[in-house]
């Protein structure tokens, strides 16, 4: 039931000892079906990421080389579905394999946090952005680099707020993920004094009597407004309801000016080197899915590598304590939160063809890190696990 690929080895004895990252995945997780990964959906997977792993473990081959690794390698496990999640984990950890980042939807990471419990191993989050993965689902195990939705919205609020564009529309889907993304939104806009002048539901439907909910210009008449924030996490309305509103006003949220944590129009601090590196592996751009797995595979090894005596319980504290920090071309160095184990850095708001703005926003201050003004504080979080 489980298929385990993609091996990277650099040249060294046959005896040297390895330092193994595994990749857990799901074979009927949506987001990366054909049909998805085709449309280009700005807030999704562009595919699967063990191409990001691979090129950061080679990135990480000197790291390895100086603390006794002479080689690094990647398994692979794709669970068929949920119910073989805990036989997969088993599967890595009966190999010896402590170190694993999840490419796994929110449900599916809540699985394995909870089959991992009592065991000594440390997971990477990257690819689940949900924010009760921070809070009542976190564990003092279970880490995070794909920013959260908190994080997502905050670094739109700002950008809002220092634009003085404060009274947005509001058009949010009727998923439950798309609730999700309104309650991080609402949260932003309290907190940067963002003040929607009106919330409109949105609809796809075929149905004659729903259609003025999937209609642009419907949705858009009859009001004045700085912008528009639209909320919908499949991204099939979003896609197109730019220069389709009534009124000439930008697009923010799902599309338009979306917040990343990655985009191959990033240009400063060696970034198009990294995108260049997954471009030639991958052989497509390297999205925020990409490089959450690219920073998190990199981080296992940075806290493997800066003590190489540590258990993975040591390198858990090193990391929530942030004694042990990442480089992720960001033009700093990065850190996880203690708090509820989110790595801080930076958001990218990317629009098609370019970078508008790097989140946190010049102004809006920290008394520790402004990196901490992105997603929940220590004071507001729902980890209660240290």
């Amino acid at each position: 039931m489980l298929v385990a690929a993609f091996v990277v080895c650099f040249s060294a004895p046959l005896a040297a000892r390895e330092f193994v990252v595994g990749l857990l995945s799901l074979a009927n997780d949506e987001r990366y079906s054909t049909q998805t990964t085709e449309k280009g959906y700005p807030d999704r997977p562009g595919g699967r990421s063990a191409a990001a792993a691979l090129v950061a473990l080679e990135d990480t081959s000197f790291a390895l080389q100086s603390a006794g690794w002479s080689r690094g390698r990647l398994v692979v496990v794709e669970a068929p579905d949920m119910a073989g999640l805990p036989v997969a984990l088993e599967g890595l950890l009966k190999q010896g394999i402590q170190h694993i980042v999840l490419e796994l939807p929110a449900a599916a990471v809540a699985q394995v946090t909870a089959s991992a419990r009592g065991k000594a191993v440390l997971l990477v989050n990257a690819a689940a952005p949900e924010d009760a993965l921070r809070a009542a689902q976190c564990a003092p195990y279970l880490l995070h680099t794909l920013p959260s939705h908190a994080m997502q919205a905050d670094a739109l609020a700002q950008t809002l707020a220092a634009r003085k564009w404060a009274r947005p529309l509001l058009l949010v889907g009727p998923s439950p993920q798309d609730q999700l993304l309104l309650a991080a939104f609402s949260r932003s806009a309290k907190r940067f004094g963002i003040k929607p002048v009106a919330q409109r539901p949105f609809k796809l439907s075929n149905d004659p009597r729903e259609r003025e909910l999937g209609n642009p210009r419907l949705l858009t008449a009859g009001l004045d407004y700085d912008g528009i924030v639209v909320l919908d996490a499949v991204g099939e309305f979003a896609r197109d309801l730019p220069y389709r509103s009534v009124l000439p006003r930008p697009v923010f949220g799902s599309n338009g000016l979306v917040a990343q944590a990655w985009s191959p129009w990033f240009e400063r601090y060696g970034a198009p080197q990294l995108s260049r590196r997954f471009l030639k592996r991958a052989g497509r751009a390297m999205g925020s899915y990409d490089w959450a797995t690219w920073i998190a595979t990199r981080a296992l090894v940075e806290a493997a590598a800066s003590d190489p005596k540590a258990d993975v319980l040591q390198q858990i504290k090193a990391l929530k304590q942030g004694s042990v920090a990442v480089d992720g071309y960001k033009g700093q160095r990065l850190s996880f939160r203690a708090w509820d184990g989110q790595l801080r850095q930076p958001v990218l708001l990317t629009h098609a063809n370019g970078l508008a703005e790097v989140a946190p926003i010049e102004g809006f201050l920290h008394p520790r890190s402004v990196l901490d003004t992105l997603g929940f504080d220590a004071a507001e979080t729902g980890c209660k696990t240290p």
